[in-house]
């Protein structure tokens, strides 16, 4: 399990584990007088991508509309990839060859 979020608002972390598959844990966590919950998880691209991180719902549309990419499209291709390569080694995932 890998830390994936961090939410100031419980009710924001409880609906964030729902989307996750597999294993999850809320924790709670006391910072000075403010109290952060974490979300606990598998760390998959089903996971990151349910939670909305990462920019692949972003990804997902592009993909869709291959065909028609222009240099602006290329562009947010090329920086969404570059992101989503740190994440690759973040948490030891294979980025999908046809992502690229």
């Amino acid at each position: 399990m890998h830390l994936l979020n961090t939410y100031d608002c419980k009710d924001e972390a409880d609906e964030a584990a729902a989307l996750i598959k597999g294993p999850v844990r809320v924790a709670s966590e006391r910072d000075d007088t403010a109290t952060v919950y974490n979300l606990f998880a598998d760390a998959s691209w089903t996971n990151l991508y349910n939670l909305g991180m990462y920019d692949l719902k972003a990804l997902k549309r592009l993909l869709e509309s291959r065909e028609s990419w222009g240099e602006i499209e290329r562009n947010q291709h090329a920086v969404i990839v570059q992101g989503l390569e740190r994440v690759c080694r973040k948490y030891e995932l294979c980025l999908p060859s046809h992502w690229l």
